[in-house]
C-alpha cells in the first residue's frame, strides 16, 4: 500500500466517521426535543387537578402551546437564516426547558397559559432548527435519511411519556420531575447543538447571499405546504376523531376505543423507522403518492365497512401511509433552491402545523353539519390530494430543486 492510497483511505475514514457524528448529534436533539414535550404531557393530569381547572379551561391554556409554535416557526426560518440553526436550536431548547418548570409551578390557569405559550414557542424554535440541520445532514449523507430523525423524535415521546407515567405512579411531584427533566435535557442538549454541523463554505444553506431568509411561497413551496396540511391534518384528525368514531358510530368499548389512535401511532412510528430505506429503494415521489393512496384506502375501508376490526385496520394503514410524507415534505422544503433551509421548513411546518391544529374542529363543523362519518370522508379525499400533489416532492431527500 503507498502512501498516496493510505492518505486516501484516511481522509474517507475521517469523513465517515463526520457524518456519523453530525448525524448522532442532530438525532439526539430530535430524541431530546420528542422526550421534553411527552414529559409534560405526562404530567398534565396532575397539574390540571393541582389547579383545579376545568376541562375547558386547561384546554384554553393548552391552546398556548399551538400559538407560541406558530409564533416561532416562521421567526425561526428568518433568525436562521442570520444567526444559524445551531444557535437557534440552542435557544429553542432553551426556552423549552425554561418553560417545563415554570408549567409545573404556575399557581393559575393564566399563567400556566404564559408558560405554555414559551414552551410552544421553544418546541417550535426548536422543530425547525433541527430540521433544517437535518436537511444538511442528509446532503451529506447523499441518500434519504429524514425519517429516521422523525422516528426518534417519536421514540424520545414514547420514553418521555412511559418515564413521566413510571414517576407519577411513585408519587413524585411535576415541579421535581420536570425540574430535572429540564435540566438533563439542558445539559444533553447543549452537548449535541455544539456537535451539530456547520455548512461548509459556499454550500447552498442558511447563509448563501442567494437565499431569502423570508419563506415566500413560490409555487413549488405551496405545494410542498398542501401535502404537510393535508397530512397533518389527517394526523389530527386521527388523534382527536379516531377514538370518538370507534365508540360513537360503532358503539365500541373505552379501550377499543383507545386502540384504534395506538395502533395508527404504532404504525407511523414502525414506517418512520423503515422510511428511510424504502425511500431510497422507492423515491420520495412514489412514497407520497402511494402513502396518500394507502392513507385514502384505509380511511375508506374504516367508513364504508362500518365494522371494528374494519376500522382499526383501516386506522393502521393511514399510520403507515402518512408516516413518511411529513419527513419528506420537510426534505424537500429544505432544499428548494433559492431559499434557505431554515426558511422554507419554517414556511412548510407553519402550514403543516396549522393544519395539525385546524383540522379536528374544522371536522367536528363538518359533522354537525353532515355526519362524523362524512366529515372523516373529506379527510380521505385530502389524503388522495396528496397523492395528486406527490411530484412537489421530487427534491426531497438531498439534492435541491433544479
Amino acid at each position: 500500500m503507498t502512501l498516496a492510497s493510505e492518505t486516501r483511505g484516511g481522509k474517507v475514514a475521517e469523513r465517515e466517521g463526520k457524518r456519523w457524528r453530525d448525524r448522532i448529534a442532530v438525532a439526539a436533539v430530535f430524541f431530546l426535543n420528542g422526550l421534553a414535550m411527552a414529559s409534560w404531557v405526562s404530567r398534565i393530569p396532575a397539574v390540571q387537578e393541582r389547579l383545579a381547572a376545568s376541562t375547558g379551561v386547561l384546554g384554553l391554556a393548552l391552546l398556548a402551546i399551538a400559538v407560541g409554535a406558530l409564533i416561532a416557526m416562521p421567526v425561526t426560518g428568518w433568525l436562521a437564516a442570520r444567526w444559524g440553526n445551531q444557535r437557534m436550536a440552542m435557544a429553542g431548547l432553551i426556552l423549552l426547558c425554561a418553560a417545563l418548570p415554570l408549567a409545573a409551578l404556575a399557581p393559575s390557569a393564566l399563567l400556566l397559559g404564559l408558560a405554555l405559550l414559551l414552551l410552544g414557542m421553544g418546541n417550535g424554535t426548536t422543530d425547525v432548527s433541527q430540521n433544517a440541520e437535518a436537511v444538511l445532514v442528509e446532503r451529506g449523507w447523499g441518500r434519504p435519511i429524514m425519517s429516521s430523525f422523525h422516528a426518534l423524535w417519536s421514540i424520545g415521546g414514547v420514553f418521555g411519556a412511559a418515564l413521566g407515567g413510571w414517576v407519577a405512579q411513585r408519587g413524585v411531584s411535576p415541579v421535581i420531575h420536570l425540574s430535572i427533566t429540564a435540566a438533563l435535557v439542558l445539559a444533553a442538549g447543549a452537548v449535541a447543538v455544539s456537535r451539530m454541523p456547520r455548512p461548509e463554505p459556499g454550500e447552498h444553506e442558511m447563509r448563501d447571499t442567494e437565499a431569502h431568509p423570508f419563506a415566500l411561497p413560490s409555487r413549488a413551496l405551496l405545494a410542498i405546504g398542501a401535502v404537510a396540511f393535508c397530512s397533518m391534518l389527517t394526523e389530527g384528525a386521527m388523534s382527536d376523531w379516531s377514538g370518538i368514531y370507534l365508540h360513537k358510530n360503532l358503539h365500541t368499548g373505552a379501550g377499543v376505543a383507545a386502540a384504534g389512535y395506538a395502533l395508527f401511532a404504532a404504525a407511523m412510528s414502525a414506517g418512520r423507522i423503515a422510511g428511510d430505506f424504502l425511500t431510497h429503494r422507492l423515491g420520495p415521489v412514489r412514497i407520497v403518492r402511494y402513502g396518500g393512496l394507502l392513507a385514502a384506502a384505509g380511511l375508506g375501508v374504516a367508513l364504508i365497512v362500518g365494522q371494528t376490526w374494519a376500522a382499526l385496520a383501516g386506522f393502521a394503514l393511514i399510520g403507515l401511509g402518512v408516516a413518511i410524507i411529513v419527513p419528506l415534505a420537510f426534505s424537500a422544503a429544505g432544499n428548494t433552491q433559492g431559499m434557505a433551509p431554515s426558511a422554507g421548513i419554517a414556511a412548510v411546518s407553519t402550514t403543516g402545523y396549522f393544519g395539525f391544529l385546524a383540522g379536528p374542529p374544522l371536522i367536528g363543523f363538518i359533522a354537525e353539519g353532515i355526519t362524523l362519518r362524512g366529515a372523516l370522508g373529506v379527510v380521505a379525499l385530502l389524503c388522495l390530494l396528496v397523492s395528486g400533489l406527490a411530484r412537489s416532492v421530487s427534491h426531497a431527500s438531498g439534492e435541491p430543486n433544479p
